[in-house]
């Protein structure tokens, strides 16, 4: 079974700050890693696999074109980039890894690779709450975005993925604090 990308070679480059002459096949993985982690925890399991099946059969259209030319392609490009961009420079080979160096460039610290990581996550975190908003009022056009059961990924209305969240006790159960500071009711 063939592998649904999201996102073509064109849209990467063309939306990113990767250089047209980069390799495919030196970032492709890194398109199915954010796929798989973070658009599915989004999206939902049933959701992710009806838009992967759509692709792959070439038949995707309508709400769901829509959708994922408006939401979920900027998402895919910049968690994709979160992804690679750790990696960028370097490879791993037959005799170990290596890093690559130019001979008219300078290679960056590690201090600006976590820079530039976490300005590629803050702006698909900007992109995954406009899906979370854009579901939010439009779900309902979408039956598989609440259809998922047993050990499906359930599709996450919460926009941040680091860290503790500690509880102020003021939540009962089936509670829960939206994005905006808001009590909200049943599954997040």
């Amino acid at each position: 079974m063939s592998k649904a990308l999201f996102i073509t070679n064109t849209d990467l480059k063309r939306y990113s700050v990767l250089d047209g002459s980069l390799d495919p096949d030196k970032f492709l993985q890194y398109i199915e890693v954010a796929q798989d982690i973070h658009l599915q925890r989004y999206m939902g399991t049933d959701l992710y696999n009806k838009i992967s099946a759509d692709i792959v059969a070439d038949t995707l259209t309508g709400d769901y074109l829509s959708l994922v030319n408006t939401y979920i392609k900027p998402m895919t490009i910049f968690w994709a980039l979160v992804e690679y961009l750790p990696f960028a420079a370097y490879q791993v080979a037959n005799k170990g890894v290596f890093k690559h160096t130019s001979e008219n460039s300078t290679s960056v610290d590690k201090d600006e690779i976590d820079y530039l990581v976490e300005k590629n996550r803050n702006i698909a975190q900007h992109y995954s709450q406009r899906f979370i908003d854009y579901m939010c009022y439009n779900g309902d056009d979408y039956p598989e975005y609440n259809s998922n059961t047993n050990e499906d990924m359930d599709a996450s209305r919460l926009n941040s993925f680091n860290g503790w969240q500690i509880s102020t006790g003021k939540t009962k159960p089936g509670e829960y604090y939206d994005n905006k500071g808001k009590i909200k009711y049943g599954k997040y």
